[in-house]
């Protein structure tokens, strides 16, 4: 088997993510209906990284590695030689020796791709800096659910460019659908991953441009875990760039809503519009469950 890797989500082709949604589709289904899948990873181990705490990204890779068969072991920065200063070469060498793929949730995007250089299993982002890919196989497993393909469509992002948004760009570029992204001056997304996206990105500074005939409306906090002293400063310059029922009124009347959790209600997104019917969160969340044993028995059991 061919090692593979999920520390961005470039480093899937838009073949293979349809084939990784698919396949959590049917996951989710099965599991609805009392299939059990306890026999697809039995014996296998995932080593969960946290040096970013986290409910939904631990729950669900643990609860879906259990699904599957096999077993999850969390590593808190108290757990490992990392937080004491141990190269992350020679943590990765280590661990590689004794578990079958390791999932890391961290600041860095540099330190997982180091992380990855000197491993020998498969190594899955589980969010940084940088990227949130993970995350974006939920939302995209949830709007297929409840629209079909977004090839073609319009999706609107409104806030910070952050990891969220630099993952969403890539999707755009591969799956084959517009992002338009209304960020304020000094919160653009990753220039790099922006140049490589072409004409599947449009970025813009007013959320209404944005949010005009989209099919689909994300947000997310305005100030991510660790970026707490910039909060005031933050909350100023977002001023305007909040989804509420009339942001909503612009997209296309079948729109949905989509937020990653944990939100700050009437900060970046009203209860309204959290609450509301447009709104698909709480199968956004189930989602990451679904779309990660996708991704793990991919990763584990693809030729």
């Amino acid at each position: 088997m061919t090692l593979r890797h999920f520390l961005s989500f470039s480093d899937l082709t838009g073949a293979e993510v349809r084939q990784i949604i698919q396949r959590a589709i049917e996951l989710k289904q099965e599991t609805r209906n009392g299939v059990h899948h306890d026999h697809i990873l039995r014996n296998r181990m995932l080593g969960m990284i946290f040096e970013k705490s986290s409910t939904r990204t631990r729950v669900s890779f643990e609860v879906g590695m259990q699904q599957l068969g096999g077993h999850a072991l969390f590593l808190s920065p108290r757990d490992t030689q990392l937080g004491r200063g141990e190269p992350i070469e020679d943590t990765a060498r280590v661990l590689s020796r004794m578990v079958d793929c390791v999932m890391i949730r961290t600041y860095e995007h540099e330190k997982i791709e180091r992380f990855a250089r000197y491993a020998t299993v498969p190594v899955i982002n589980g969010l940084t800096d940088r990227e949130h890919p993970a995350q974006l196989l939920a939302d995209l497993q949830t709007y297929t659910e409840q629209r079909g393909d977004i090839r073609g469509k319009r999706v609107a992002w409104i806030g910070d460019g952050n990891n969220m948004c630099n993952s969403y760009i890539h999707a755009a570029r591969q799956l084959g659908f517009t992002l338009a992204a209304a960020c304020p001056e000094g919160y653009d997304p990753d220039p790099e991953i922006g140049a490589a996206a072409g004409a599947a990105l449009e970025l813009v500074r007013d959320p209404r441009q944005a949010a005009r005939d989209a099919d689909l409306v994300v947000t997310d906090v305005w100030a991510s875990m660790g970026q707490e002293d910039e909060k005031s400063a933050r909350r100023q310059a977002f001023t305007g760039f909040f989804v509420d029922a009339a942001l909503m009124r612009l997209a296309r009347p079948d729109a949905l809503f989509m937020h990653c959790l944990p939100a700050h209600r009437e900060e970046e997104v009203s209860t309204e519009v959290l609450e509301g019917p447009q709104s698909v969160i709480w199968e956004e969340a189930e989602n990451r469950l679904h779309a990660q044993k996708a991704l793990v028995e991919f990763l584990l059991l693809h030729p």
